[in-house]
């Protein structure tokens, strides 16, 4: 009698020289018993849990009779493992990091994290639902706040039931994903450029000019870098990098300038390199020629007084 078939039935009978096999021939029930040692085992291949009850053993022996013996039958159902990464975004709240689901084990599984680098940072909460069928899956969540820090770190799902032979352990490299940051354009050669940012996932590069045109034969992209091909006038001017991914876009801006027969690239920055050195000319300048005069001029003026006759003195009243 089993979930499957409730009531009791003679389903197979094993003789001399062959099995019996009663009713719907059930082929997934293998005799490996020996008739001549009394032996009759019988092998269940692709068991499932309909297959659970009690089974009745009857030994017919001439002129003994017969004799019978119960067996129950229990099933032992491994998990199934699985890892889900939750997409935490960057932020400085708690939150889902990942998920371990441990699904339709019988006995009920046990699902733990190894945390290595992050223990004391980041922690778990466990659920277990229990089916009709007398299965029950189990869910731990690894919380934290989801920061750089956290962002690609390994952790460790590890389960363990008795329907096992061994724990699994599962290792998973945690994400915390964000929108492009300050995009960087720089300098790879003489005739290239490289935009370049953080992202995760990571971000995507479009090269397009402020004014809307494009030079096809003097320009070439591959994904984040630019290369000039020609060293012409006609690929002078503000270039525009967009990085961007599923959150956000972000822009890098650099003015390209060529001189004939050579490719310069004159960054802003350095135009503001020119500026800051002329302001600091000029306050050199400033400093340590301009005042200087200007305070020796004063103190020849101050030094100067001027020199009475005596009838000056004499109509200075006293």
């Amino acid at each position: 009698m089993t979930k499957g078939k409730p009531e009791n039935v003679n389903f197979i009978t094993i003789l001399a020289d062959k099995t019996h096999i009663y009713n719907a021939a059930d082929y997934r029930f293998k005799n490996i018993g020996n008739f001549t040692k009394y032996d009759g085992t019988l092998q269940l291949s692709d068991a499932t849990l309909l297959d659970e009850g009690s089974y009745s053993c009857i030994f017919t022996l001439f002129p003994s009779g017969n004799f019978r013996t119960d067996i129950t039958v229990n099933l032992l159902v491994p998990p199934v493992v699985t890892v889900e990464d939750d997409a935490p975004l960057l932020g400085g709240e708690e939150a889902s990091l990942a998920t371990c689901t441990a699904a339709g084990s019988r006995p009920p599984a046990e699902v733990k994290w190894i945390m290595g680098s992050l223990e004391g940072s980041v922690r778990s909460t466990t659920t277990s639902t229990l089916h009709d069928n007398g299965t029950t899956t189990t869910v731990s969540s690894l919380l934290g706040v989801p920061t750089r820090d956290v962002n690609q770190r390994l952790v460790r799902c590890v389960v363990t039931s008795a329907a096992l032979t061994q724990a699994k352990s599962l290792p998973f490299t945690l994400q915390v994903f964000f929108s492009p940051t300050t995009v960087n354009v720089t300098v790879m050669s003489d005739n290239s450029l490289e935009c370049m940012t953080e992202a995760n996932p990571a971000a995507s590069f479009t090269w397009s000019r402020a004014d809307k045109s494009w030079p096809q034969s003097g320009v070439t992209v591959v994904g984040p870098t630019l290369q000039f091909v020609r060293n012409t006038a006609g690929v002078n001017g503000l270039y525009q990098c967009e990085a961007s991914n599923l959150y956000r876009r972000s822009h890098g801006y650099v003015y390209v300038h060529v001189t004939s027969g050579s490719c310069t690239v004159c960054w802003v920055l350095f135009s503001l390199l020119l500026v800051l050195f002329a302001i600091g000319l000029a306050a050199w300048y400033y400093l340590f020629i301009f005042r200087p005069k200007q305070s020796r001029g004063e103190s020849t003026h101050a030094g100067r007084q001027p020199i009475l006759t005596d009838d000056e003195e004499a109509e200075t009243p006293t």
